[in-house]
């Protein structure tokens, strides 16, 4: 236990955020059972330990992260463990990377269920589905979804300024006001490429090549996050892969699931399954119609991120699929998207219709709102595209 301690200390200590995340506003910290999920590369376990420093700080033996990876809990179960540190005094356990370790969900239930005064918060793969596929966990665990950087949290970091977020509401009412406010203070264009390019995942901080290590990070969200979480035999590793390939080459696309099917020598089935765990693993989007879903054929289907586009064809990236990419990022926490009618890309909360544009030199329709690239501040229905990653 003491290790642990030790271990935990130092990595307090020596962990570096340099963006307080939303999220930590948003979860309810008295929850006993929470669960942390988020595609590879956005910093959980760095989430994990800024709580900690912020609510409890170094050497305090209340809370204590541990990371199952650790040969320790090869032999040591999560409740002798948890029971153990609840008996040292321990009232917060930060369990990362759980899903290394078996039967996880069965021994949290039963943390859940005999120490009702310790609290306990895990991290997990964005492809878990922690209460559909684990009814142990059902009636008492909270799941949060952490995201990447949003263009404010960059532009936050990269500024040394403090933006606050706006809702949809907010920037369709008085996006001329909002965008005049900003500019007063930046230029947002000057970082809004870098962003698309390298700004979501918050590694691009470190002394490595982004690229490099971004390609790395995908194809460890295919073997681990969908192999492993999903248990799918290694040997259909290379379908994965190829189907990724051929989806974001397209992207955004009309999957020809049939075609699909053929290119990487399976069932239209199979096909479908791929695109979703893909999806889970937060590599891709699947956008439908309206009142259509899974396992329906999606109308079209987006990378994840825009970051994710640049390393597999750095040279051919398509300008207004970035645009539209990062519209749909942006808006997917808190926003339901379908496939747009009317010539609008988007629709969304059934309400609004959107279309993305890459300057304000458009046929205007009355009846939707465009989200305009190459401009700072807009005018009436016309948006800057930019003031849409300030959404979280």
């Amino acid at each position: 236990m003491e290790t642990f301690y030790r271990t935990h200390n130092y990595l307090i200590e020596h962990t570096y955020s340099p963006v307080r995340r939303l999220l930590m506003d948003e979860i309810n910290w008295n929850d006993r059972l929470i669960g942390i999920k988020g595609s590879r590369g956005v910093g959980k376990t760095t989430f994990l330990l800024e709580y900690a420093r912020e609510f409890f700080g170094k050497d305090n033996r209340e809370c204590l992260y541990i990371n199952l990876n650790h040969f320790y809990f090869t032999e040591c179960s999560i409740v002798d463990f948890a029971a153990e540190f609840r008996a040292k005094g321990g009232k917060v356990l930060l369990i990362d990377q759980v899903f290394k370790y078996p039967d996880w969900s069965k021994e949290l239930r039963y943390c859940y269920d005999h120490f009702p005064d310790l609290h306990i918060v895990f991290s997990g793969s964005s492809v878990m589905r922690l209460k559909e596929e684990n009814p142990d966990l059902s009636g008492c665990v909270v799941s949060y979804n952490l995201r990447g950087f949003s263009f404010r949290e960059y532009l936050n970091l990269m500024a040394k300024i403090s933006f606050p977020v706006y809702s949809l509401d907010e920037i369709l009412a008085d996006h001329m006001l909002i965008a005049e406010s900003i500019c007063s203070k930046i230029k947002p264009m000057a970082f809004f490429h870098d962003y698309l390019h390298h700004g979501y995942y918050p590694f691009f901080l470190e002394k490595r090549n982004f690229s490099e290590n971004l390609l790395k990070t995908m194809n460890m969200m295919l073997e681990v996050d969908v192999l492993y979480i999903k248990q799918i035999e290694q040997s259909y590793l290379p379908k994965l892969r190829k189907l990724l390939y051929l989806l974001a080459i397209s992207a955004p696309c009309a999957p020809n699931i049939s075609q699909l099917s053929k290119d990487i020598e399976t069932s239209r089935a199979t096909v479908m399954n791929y695109i979703k765990y893909l999806t889970d693993a937060r590599l891709t989007n699947m956008l439908y119609n309206k009142d259509e879903a899974f396992p329906k054929k999606p109308a079209k289907v987006y990378m994840h991120n825009t970051n994710l586009m640049y390393p597999i064809r750095p040279s051919d990236v398509n300008p207004q699929a970035v645009r539209e990419t990062f519209f749909y990022n942006m808006l997917h926490k808190g926003h339901k998207l379908n496939l747009g009618i009317k010539n609008a890309h988007f629709q969304v909360d059934g309400t609004y219709s959107f279309r993305i544009e890459e300057s304000l030199r458009v046929k205007n329709n009355a009846e939707m709102y465009y989200a305009i690239d190459k401009t700072e501040i807009g005018e009436g229905n016309m948006v800057p595209l930019w003031l849409f990653g300030f959404l979280y």
